[in-house]
């Protein structure tokens, strides 16, 4: 039983890939609790208030967002109520504790015509809805908390756990003959465990402002699904090898417009947290997806 005085670390969400890897970095000195929507009503600042003081917060990690870019689109009211208010809300319910905020945002905030990596300081420019919403939530913590918050901005998040394009490629290349994956939008695949592990640092640091987390190295969609399927390959999570084709973008229209360009520069958070050591995005694919098949066996 956990004695009711351990400082705990909460995180809200509880079903994402970042609270689960979030999960996993509990200890008995340190304790993370994830709140799910269950557990916590985030559109009521007194009630979050109370539920934070009841778990004897040491600090707050936001790790729940309205994530369906496409379907943001056309749900813009849900996609504003968790990516903007919920975050309001959250900012004042830290605020009213005074205890240290970590919010996730996103690469969606700029509008990916700049050409190099953006810094935490460039001009924000959302394209849709998911970006317009995850925009307006950094701006209210600037405006309620920016004493004791930090926003990390991160991009192409993937886990063991979860749904995201890793897995969905590996279903796909083993059910398909081909695949024609888009090549024209540029980022950095990042893998969550790394970012819960920037998330912790940066509660423990105090970090606050606006900075970037992500692997590092550059890669199109169709350079992650070739690497994907040379892991898995090597790995044996895959038995046979298929034609991947590059698309552009025009070729595979979506509801929402996504950045052509959302590389992002990390100097100032490695700068703050001196302890994080950054890894390629090809070297934590390979961890990843290790860890899958060792799940997969046992």
């Amino acid at each position: 039983m956990t004695d009711h005085n351990t400082m705990k670390i909460i995180v809200i969400g509880k079903s994402g890939q970042l609270a689960w890897e979030l999960s996993q970095l509990s200890t008995p000195e340190q304790e993370v609790v994830c709140l799910g929507r269950d557990d916590v009503d985030l559109q009521d600042v007194s009630s979050l208030i109370s539920s934070l003081k009841q778990h004897n917060a040491l600090g707050v990690i936001n790790a729940s967002a309205y994530t369906a870019v496409d379907k943001a689109e056309g749900d813009v009211a849900n996609a504003f109520a968790l990516n903007a208010m919920a975050v309001g809300n959250l900012a004042q319910a830290c605020k009213a504790l005074s205890v240290p905020f970590v919010h996730i945002s996103t690469d969606f905030v700029f509008h990916g015509d700049k050409g190099s990596p953006y810094l935490p300081s460039d001009e924000i420019n959302p394209l849709g809805v998911y970006g317009a919403s995850k925009a307006q939530g950094e701006q209210l913590i600037a405006n309620i908390y920016p004493e004791r918050s930090v926003i990390i901005r991160t991009s192409w998040v993937y886990s063991t756990h979860g749904n995201n394009f890793v897995k969905t490629m590996l279903n796909l290349m083993a059910s398909k003959p081909e695949l024609g994956v888009i090549s024209d939008q540029i980022g950095t695949p990042t893998y969550a465990k790394g970012l819960a592990q920037a998330c912790i640092a940066s509660l423990h640091s105090q970090v606050v402002g606006v900075h970037h987390y992500t692997d590092t190295g550059v890669a199109s969609w169709f350079d992650f699904a070739v690497a994907i399927q040379n892991i898995g390959l090597e790995l044996g999570l895959l038995d046979k090898k298929i034609l991947i084709k590059p698309i552009t973008t025009a070729q595979y229209p979506t509801p929402a417009q996504r950045p052509h360009y959302s590389v992002l520069n990390k100097a100032s958070l490695v700068n703050a947290l001196p302890e994080l050591s950054l890894m390629h995005w090809q070297e934590q694919l390979t961890d990843m997806m290790t860890a899958l098949k060792d799940e997969r066996e046992a």
